[in-house]
C-alpha cells in the first residue's frame, strides 16, 4: 500500500463515518476538489460542500468497487449509496426537496497526495443519472 492509498482510504473511512474533522485532516489547507457540481478550494469550502451532501443524503456512503495506485495518485471507482432525505442543491442553485428515493451513483475519484495530504481530488459522476434517480430527469 502506498502512502497516497493510506491517506485516500482514511478520507473514505471518514466520509463513510460522516466524521468531518477526520476527513479534513487528510486534506491540505490549500487542497482543491473538483466535481461536476463545482470547485472547492481549501478545507472550509470542502467542508461546506460535503456537509450539504450529507444533509441531502444523511446515510450516504462510498462503496469502493476498484482501486488503482500510481505513485502519489490514487484512482477509485465507487458507488455513492444512500437515501435522499434532505434538500439537494443543484449547481444552478435550485433545490430538490427530499424525495425518500434511494441513490446508487457510480463515480470515479482521482486523488493526488503530496506531503501526506490530499492536494487534488477530482470526482466524476453522471449528473443526469443523479437527477433521474431523484425523479428530476431534465434537471
Amino acid at each position: 500500500m502506498t502512502d497516497a492509498r493510506a491517506i485516500r482510504d482514511r478520507y473514505t473511512a471518514a466520509f463513510n463515518a460522516h466524521d468531518m474533522h477526520e476527513l479534513l485532516r487528510t486534506v491540505s489547507p490549500t487542497g482543491v476538489t473538483v466535481s461536476p457540481e463545482g470547485v472547492s478550494q481549501g478545507r472550509e469550502e470542502l467542508a461546506s460542500y460535503i456537509g450539504e451532501f450529507w444533509e441531502a443524503f444523511p446515510d450516504v456512503r462510498a462503496v469502493i468497487v476498484e482501486s488503482y495506485d500510481a505513485g502519489d495518485v490514487t484512482i477509485d471507482e465507487l458507488l455513492m449509496v444512500g437515501t435522499h432525505q434532505g434538500p439537494y442543491t443543484m449547481p444552478d442553485g435550485r433545490i430538490i426537496p427530499p424525495t425518500g428515493r434511494p441513490l446508487s451513483l457510480r463515480g470515479c475519484y482521482i486523488c493526488t497526495v503530496e506531503n501526506g495530504l490530499i492536494e487534488s481530488l477530482r470526482l466524476y459522476f453522471d449528473q443526469l443519472q443523479l437527477l433521474t434517480q431523484l425523479g428530476h430527469p431534465t434537471g
